[in-house]
């Protein structure tokens, strides 16, 4: 029993980090792979037609039909269509052109994030990344929850289940949840025909559902007349309509949820036989005919049914336990279509919304992964997807559980991570435009951030739910971040080492003797700073004056890297003095990853010889975790024994 305890928890220890995505593998087939088996390497991802890969992304956008009229109605009441006219506004001629641009610079599947993370560079940089990592966790994460809420909403709600789960709403939603989880932790295979199905059977029910309450409409004039009646009474005359729909306008920002996700899927887009990876012509075109086929038959559904559902369904009923809340659309599918066809709706919205928390999954799970582990900011076992699904279902259920699974309540948090996502894609344009001398667009997309960012304002000022939602991932996220990066501080975060020619041969021929560098600070870099340097080390170390000494140099480009690659260019300064110099994001680790390459080039062990830095340890040591540099010898030291535990094979660190 004893060995049997371990054993088991080395399986799962190995299954748990196994760690291979297949929700990662976008490359595109080359030439000579078409005749590959099954057992002569993986098998290349080759891409699908843009329409299809559309209802991938459309299981997240589309399915925002399920909740969006009904939120609508809440926030604008009889004046939810006319807000959503100007919902569609800016969609079509904001988000649209903004994501259009995002898919040029960004063909990979990185996003905004991707090219603000390009503009900005060290620490604020890296904080500033952490922080829309935030606001993208806050928008995935809630549309794992709100779509499974939603899903939940319309189970229980049908008159088929309504005695037996009524009260099981939260149950029901940590069910989906969990099923959503364990999908993951099976392995989650790119299921864009299952996504095809769903948006074509669930598109094709609403397009019944709209058709016959458009008719009601026609076939009732009084309906129209009543609801024109009542929005003048309520509202006075169309310009105080149109001015308190812009107004109304950032609560309904759910109804552009979808672009993200279209930009997140673009490695899927198959695109041309010529297309590369570094000029892929044919994906971008077909992405922003994705994304533009998208927005318009969205934004058709969106006007169509915020009209249906403003007009037929009385305002009370879409208040919070009434029989239209979260589910307008489904409400009208059994009112008017019978209770089968409602049923049919209602499993439908139910499979689309749970499938939208899949494609959320998959978001984070390709976004977290992309950045955090290169920034040092993640433990090893990020880069495995199973541990990551446990943390976010876990999180998802801490979440549900704060909502109560309800929809109302999780529309703020939703629209806030929607809206900062937005607003910086358009800052990431305007600044890329601006770049590129293009001043008519640069105006452009700097009115569609300005729009943006008021968006998202307003939206804070009248939900804070959300923002303080954005804030708690982003402490959590910043918090986590910086601990895992000050216990992975001694790692060796050297990707490479490349010595070029001269420094090559300095090496070789110090290994015919005994390998001995100095550290030396870079200064002016003059005669008498080497000179100095020596012969301190010298009289230190009791060092021969006819031993070779080799200085080393390390000048810090951007700390706030976790890794890099390393080449080292020799140099002969002053006609004397063998100058080795590097560029890395750290002193210790750079001199550490230059003895054991040395080490492993020559066969000899490196000796290498600093000075004591002067000031507190612990000022040095901060100096080291945030700029690279500070008490260098003894993290040198450090650093070499985490990556060398043999003692005998070590090189030796030597400090006067």
């Amino acid at each position: 029993m004893a060995t049997t305890v371990p054993a088991d928890r080395g399986r799962l220890r190995a299954w748990l980090l196994e760690g291979l995505s297949d929700m990662a593998k976008h490359q595109h087939q080359q030439p000579g792979d078409e005749g590959r088996g099954a057992g002569e390497g993986p098998v290349v991802h080759q891409g699908q037609r843009w329409w299809r890969v559309m209802c991938l992304t459309g299981v997240d956008y589309f399915s925002t039909l399920g909740y969006q009229p009904g939120i609508a109605a809440l926030a604008a009441g009889l004046l939810s269509p006319i807000a959503t006219v100007v919902l569609v506004i800016v969609t079509l001629a904001g988000a649209l052109p903004v994501y259009r641009r995002v898919a040029e610079e960004s063909p990979h599947g990185a996003g905004s994030v991707s090219m603000l993370e390009r503009l900005l560079s060290f620490w604020q940089g890296k904080l500033f990344v952490l922080a829309l990592l935030g606001f993208a966790a806050t928008d995935f994460l809630i549309t794992i929850t709100l779509s499974a809420a939603d899903a939940s909403t319309h189970l229980v709600e049908n008159p088929h289940f309504t005695a037996s789960l009524g009260s099981h709403q939260l149950v029901i939603t940590l069910i989906l949840i969990a099923l959503l989880g364990a999908v993951f932790l099976k392995g989650f295979l790119e299921a864009i025909g299952v996504a095809v199905v769903l948006v074509g059977i669930y598109l094709a029910l609403n397009v019944v559902v709209v058709v016959d309450g458009l008719w009601h409409v026609l076939t009732a004039a009084h309906l129209v007349t009543d609801w024109t009646h009542g929005l003048t009474a309520e509202r006075g005359n169309v310009f105080v309509m149109i001015g308190v729909s812009l107004l109304i306008f950032p609560k309904l920002a759910l109804g552009m949820s979808g672009f993200e996700t279209g930009v997140a899927v673009m490695p899927h887009v198959k695109g041309d036989p010529g297309d590369t990876e570094d000029q892929p012509a044919g994906r971008i075109r077909d992405t922003k005919k994705l994304l533009t086929t998208a927005a318009l038959i969205m934004s058709v559904f969106l006007i169509a049914t915020s009209f249906i559902t403003t007009v037929l369904i009385p305002k009370q009923d879409f208040e919070t336990g009434g029989p239209a809340n979260g589910r307008a659309l489904a409400f009208l599918a059994h009112e008017y279509l019978g209770s089968t066809f409602g049923t049919v709706y209602d499993f439908s919205t139910i499979a689309i919304l749970w499938f939208a928390g899949a494609s959320a999954m998959a978001g984070l799970l390709n976004l977290m992964p992309r950045y955090l582990p290169r920034y040092g900011m993640a433990p090893h076992w990020a880069g495995a997807v199973r541990p990551m699904v446990l943390v976010f279902t876990l999180v998802a259920f801490l979440v549900t559980w704060l909502f109560d699974a309800n929809v109302d309540k999780q529309g703020g948090a939703y629209a806030t991570g929607v809206l900062v996502l937005m607003s910086s894609a358009a800052i990431a344009v305007t600044i890329a435009a601006r770049k590129a001398r293009q001043r008519r667009w640069t105006v452009c997309f700097g009115v569609i951030a300005v729009v943006f960012l008021y968006t998202t304002v307003v939206n804070v000022l009248e939900r804070p739910d959300g923002v303080k939602i954005g804030a708690c991932f982003i402490a959590g996220i910043m918090l986590v971040s910086f601990l895992s990066r000050l216990a992975r501080a001694f790692e060796l975060r050297v990707t490479s080492v490349q010595l070029d020619p001269m420094a090559e041969r300095f090496v070789r021929d110090i290994a015919t003797r005994r390998v001995r560098f100095v550290a030396n600070e870079p200064g002016l870099r003059d005669a008498a700073e080497y000179r100095d340097k020596l012969h301190q080390i010298r009289l230190d170390n009791d060092i021969p004056p006819e031993d070779d000494l080799v200085l080393v140099e390390v000048t810090v480009l951007d700390a706030s890297e976790f890794e890099s690659a390393l080449t080292v260019h020799g140099n002969v300064l002053h006609g004397r003095y063998r100058v080795l110099s590097l560029e890395s994001s750290s002193v210790p680790n750079a001199l550490a990853a230059l003895l054991l390459h040395v080490r492993d080039l020559t066969g000899c062990k490196p000796h290498i010889y600093f000075e004591w830095t002067e000031g507190s340890p612990y000022a040095n040591f901060l100096r080291f975790f945030l700029f690279g540099h500070g008490e260098v010898a003894p993290v040198t030291r450090e650093v070499l024994r985490e990556a060398e535990p043999d003692r005998a094979r070590r090189p030796r660190v030597h400090v006067g």
